[in-house]
């Protein structure tokens, strides 16, 4: 797991390092500029030897003072560089006015407005993209909008290739939505870590690929984790999901999973097997009696059991080796399931709520919000966030008028604290976030994009996962995080052709290679 920062966090690292006399906002002006070039180079590496040409565009704050340092060292390789300058040189940040003097010793700096970065006669081979970066806070308007929006035309219908210092210009880096237009770049570059919104949104749409370049600022990963900052999910700790040599099943957590009645058991069926295969010594399925011979057909290594009512769930619930349950796939929209739901949370048992169990509460989710705790986990997608949080995600909803713009974070973890547990809104950008405002990322997108998880019964796989997680101890937050990248983990290894069944079935090959 690493930061992704908001362009405020980048900001106040980079001036607690200057502040400190270790470096000169010059040095990481100059080191900023030869990380784009060293990845120009990589990225594409037909423009690595030889003379090639190139448009920066440069903007009126530190992003064009990084587009002039580029423009200057491509020059030194033996380049054609054109650069059309958007703002006023006597205006600029000092640093950025230095390295604009440089670049005028030269070459010229032509008006924004003077032309547009290629025509199809005079095509460059590379358009870099240095107006604004993170420091956007605007929409995008008059010479900037007309030439970002023929830079779009130009790539996509003549293949122009394209480079963005930092993070295509009109996007906000906190949220990853569009400031008015905003063209789709082959490359971001991006320097220290990545931003929010490179992982937020649909980055996809912005930037075909993400570079983060080195450039000497400090890592503090012995301080451990910031409780503010947001963290990118990665493989999980094998040290996490080991078992030990000793131990018996019981040792590994006893998870329940309640199903709906008769024709209505499959999705339960789906998180219990996800349960079992994660690691839980024992999964049962509690049933209603008209579905129990349809579950006992189905099944082996699960167990299952005849429950009509809350009344039997909370006799059953006096064992407290069913230490985590799982309310939702499959359970129906039912007095029944209220009423287990609400035996459930009155007996504060690990548990995650999916599915029907949310939707049970969409004309009152105050009532679902006092019932709630901290061992508690909600995941829902899009619409059943909006049925429990419908202010929050008019907000996400909202186009946004100027940065930072509300993000998909700000409304999770807004969620979490007023639901008083875990919520992990899913999406190719899960965000996972805690009542303490402590907030994951778990990004299914650029090299971990995983479109075959849009299948019926995906959503369910996942809710048995971090159940069975949470049975075998682990946090609701990490059982979250883990839970999350294992799924998009099997659904990438599987590949195409993918349906919920083989998600289960293909977690051994995803554990083995997590070093299990």
């Amino acid at each position: 797991m690493g930061d992704l920062l908001s362009a405020a966090q980048m900001k106040e690292i980079e001036t607690a390092e200057i502040s400190s006399g270790a470096v000169t906002g010059l040095e990481l002006m100059e080191r900023a500029g030869a990380g784009v070039v060293e990845a120009i180079c990589a990225c594409f590496p037909d423009l690595a030897e030889g003379a090639h040409s190139a448009v920066v565009l440069a903007g009126p704050g530190n992003n064009g003072g990084d587009g002039f340092v580029i423009a200057r060292l491509l020059t030194e390789r033996g380049w054609r560089v054109s650069v059309h300058f958007l703002g006023d040189a006597d205006r600029l940040p000092p640093d950025a006015k230095t390295n604009h003097d440089r670049w005028g010793r030269i070459g010229a700096c032509l008006p924004l407005s003077d032309r547009s970065p290629g025509t199809v006669r005079s095509m460059p081979d590379l358009v870099v993209d240095a107006l604004f970066g993170t420091g956007l806070t605007r929409p995008l308007e008059g010479d900037a909008a007309f030439v970002l929006d023929n830079l779009d035309m130009l790539g996509t219908e003549f293949g122009l290739r394209s480079v963005a210092v930092d993070i295509p210009s009109g996007i906000c880096a906190d949220s990853g939505k569009a400031l008015g237009c905003c063209p789709r770049v082959d490359l971001t570059v991006s320097f220290h870590a990545e931003k929010l919104g490179h992982r937020l949104g649909e980055a996809e749409r912005h930037s075909r690929r993400v570079v983060v370049k080195d450039i000497g600022l400090p890592r503090d990963e012995q301080a451990g984790p910031h409780p503010e900052r947001v963290q990118l999910v990665g493989p999980p700790d094998p040290l996490r999901l080991a078992k030990p040599g000793a131990g018996q099943k019981y040792t590994h957590g006893h998870a329940l999973i309640l199903s709906g009645g008769a024709g209505r058991t499959g999705a339960a069926r789906l998180a219990a097997r996800a349960a079992l295969r994660v690691g839980a010594g024992l999964v049962t399925l509690g049933v209603p009696p008209a579905a129990f011979a349809e579950v006992a057909n189905q099944i082996t290594a699960l167990m299952v059991l005849k429950i009509s009512d809350a009344d039997e769930l909370g006799e059953l619930l006096w064992d407290t080796r069913l230490n985590a349950l799982c309310l939702g796939p499959g359970l129906g929209l039912t007095e029944r399931a209220q009423a287990l739901i609400g035996t459930v949370l009155a007996l504060k048992r690990a548990v995650v709520l999916d599915a029907d169990a949310l939707t049970l509460f969409k004309d009152r989710p105050a009532d679902l919000f006092e019932m709630l705790h901290a061992g508690a986990v909600l995941t829902p997608h899009g619409g059943e966030f909006a049925r429990l949080f419908p202010d929050l995600a008019k907000k996400l909803a909202a186009e946004p008028l100027s940065g930072p713009a509300y993000s998909k974070v700000d409304a999770v973890r807004a969620a979490a604290k007023r639901a008083g547990c875990v919520v992990l809104l899913k999406g190719p950008d899960t965000v996972i976030a805690a009542p303490d405002g402590r907030c994951s990322v778990h990004s299914a997108q650029f090299d971990r994009s995983a479109p075959w998880l849009a299948t019926a019964g995906s959503g369910d796989v996942l809710a048995g996962l971090i159940t069975g997680l949470m049975a075998r101890g682990l946090d609701p937050l990490s059982a979250c995080e883990t839970g999350a990248w294992l799924h998009t983990e099997s659904a990438l290894q599987f590949g195409p052709g993918l349906i919920a069944e083989d998600l289960p079935e293909h977690l051994p090959a995803v554990l083995r290679g997590c070093g299990l």
